[in-house]
């Protein structure tokens, strides 16, 4: 079953299409491509929000649906829920 997808194949967070509880491992889909990675949940993520697909520093870009979405202010491991907790824009 797909849990999350890409939009862009530069993406570096899926967006959940399911709810995704700790400790499973996911599928995603890539809506460019035929990639379909899987991840380990590392925390609870609800419908529509992001996953981490890759391992982030403070500092870090993130890219959803192919742009810049803001940066990363504390470490966020790849399997863990992407949000306003640690992740703000670069406009302020």
């Amino acid at each position: 079953m797909i849990s999350f997808l890409m939009h862009e194949k530069q993406d570096t967070v899926g967006v959940a299409v399911v709810d995704l509880k700790a400790g499973q491992t996911v599928q995603g889909r890539s809506l460019h491509g035929n990639a379909s990675p899987k991840v380990k949940v590392l925390s609870d993520i609800l419908l529509g929000h992001k996953i981490a697909l890759v391992n982030f520093k403070p500092g870090d870009t993130v890219i959803k649906y192919g742009v810049d979405i803001g940066k990363i202010v504390a470490p966020v491991k790849k399997g863990e829920h992407v949000h306003v907790h640690n992740l703000k824009t670069k406009r302020w």
